[in-house]
């Protein structure tokens, strides 16, 4: 290929739970989409980029374009653990040759498709938790501050809860119950090896005892309700500032999402509405490029 203005637009979601790449055309037409292994840029600064940069070679490649021809492309980058401005740059600093690079922290990609490029709010309601407000052009990240000092309303620290919960049952200081004895008989109720297990446990395994709390819930179990509504209130939290930033419109995202909007006030679930477009194609829209119309 010779010179001559950019043709394409490439757009990466890179989770923390696993990469997403996305080739559009001009028109907005898909090309090609790559999916790769996970990347997180406050876990593993340098692996994310070698993650994020096989990915993005990987999808120019399937195009039939040459690593040379990264002059017809604009890059726009969605990476978890990315913190700020600086860190913004110092990842875009890694992918050069292209048309243009824009990086933000996936949150902010996946706010932007979940508006067709417009602004908006969204709530993230997965493994950790976060609230983004677009308004003007610009956004901002509430919540989200990670397991120990954030992620309220996440599928991780309501899982957390759970557990703790089960081990105040077990000790005689807490309400014993369905989810409890259900908890509890995953370690064969022997509360050591329970401790021994939350010794290691990452945030993902806490997520792994969620859907457990919303079945109990949904079931009646008084202890998952009590667990589900603290949930439901910290999202709400989430809502309350992401709006009074000023975000009209609100949408929600994640892996615990729709599990627990049963359990909100009902005028907040009527204002959440479906995400229009995934975080790739939020990250294709960052750089400008066009997003087919999306089906009704």
């Amino acid at each position: 290929m010779g010179g001559g203005a950019h043709r394409f637009h490439l757009g990466v979601d890179a989770g923390a739970t696993r990469c997403r790449a996305r080739l559009r055309a001009l028109d907005g037409a898909a090309l090609v989409q790559v999916e790769g292994p996970a990347a997180n840029a406050y876990v593993n600064f340098a692996r994310a980029v070698e993650v994020v940069q096989g990915i993005v070679a990987q999808t120019l490649v399937r195009a039939g374009l040459a690593q040379t021809d990264t002059n017809f492309v604009k890059l726009g980058l969605g990476v978890a653990g990315v913190g700020g401005i600086d860190e913004a740059q110092r990842f875009a600093a890694c992918f050069t040759g292209f048309a243009g690079v824009q990086v933000v922290n996936d949150a902010v990609a996946a706010c932007i498709g979940a508006h067709g490029g417009a602004d908006g709010g969204l709530l993230v309601v997965g493994t950790g938790s976060a609230g983004v407000a677009r308004v003007a052009g610009r956004h901002t990240i509430v919540g989200g501050r990670g397991f120990h000092l954030g992620d309220d309303g996440s599928a991780a620290r309501l899982g957390l809860e759970a557990a703790r919960a089960a081990m105040r049952a077990a000790d005689g200081l807490g309400p014993e119950s369905d989810l409890t004895r259900q908890i509890s008989g995953r370690f064969k109720y022997d509360a050591l090896a329970m401790v021994h297990w939350a010794a290691k446990a990452a945030p993902r395994d806490y997520g792994e005892l969620a859907p457990l709390v919303i079945e109990a819930a949904a079931a009646g179990d008084a202890v998952a309700q009590a667990l589900t509504s603290a949930a439901a209130a910290a999202v709400a939290m989430l809502a309350e500032r992401v709006e009074a930033l000023g975000a009209w419109r609100l949408a929600m995202v994640g892996g615990l999402g729709e599990a627990i909007r049963p359990f909100l006030a009902k005028p907040l679930s009527a204002r959440l509405n479906p995400p229009l477009f995934d975080p790739t194609d939020g990250a294709i829209a960052l750089v400008g490029g066009v997003l087919p119309r999306p089906a009704r």
